[in-house]
């Protein structure tokens, strides 16, 4: 019968109650050891990580980038696709589209401009006379 399952329970033992009284236990952690190693470094937070655009490089080419920070092939292709189409490529879909913050996508567009090479028909080339 579970009632008297439930009562067995909840009666106390006053012979066990008084040898639990007797007892005393006193528990310390043992003494925490510091390793002195020098220059170990303090574990750093880990960075956010995002995957990159690759470029035509194969096995060189970087797989992943720190947010906010771009591969030397995202770069070029950025300013590329901004010199070619600037409307399309603005510098808030730039910043959107590579995790990178509008204020140095503004100074990556105005301080990094990616030079044409321009060759010249040989049949206008000159010589120059001495």
């Amino acid at each position: 019968d579970s009632s008297e399952i439930k009562e067995e329970i909840q009666r106390k033992d006053d012979r066990l109650l008084t040898l639990l009284k007797d007892i005393y236990v006193e528990s310390k952690d043992p003494p925490v050891r510091v390793k002195d190693e020098g220059s170990a470094q303090l574990p750093c937070k880990q960075e956010e990580k995002r995957l990159t655009k690759l470029g035509h490089f194969g096995a060189l080419d970087v797989k992943k980038v720190s947010k906010g920070k771009i591969s030397i092939v995202e770069a070029l292709t950025l300013l590329n696709n901004h010199k070619l189409h600037p409307q399309i490529w603005t510098a808030e879909k730039i910043a959107a589209e590579y995790s990178l913050e509008l204020k140095d996508v503004n100074s990556l567009l105005e301080f990094f401009i990616p030079f044409t090479i321009e060759e010249f028909p040989k049949e206008t080339k000159k010589a120059i006379k001495s």
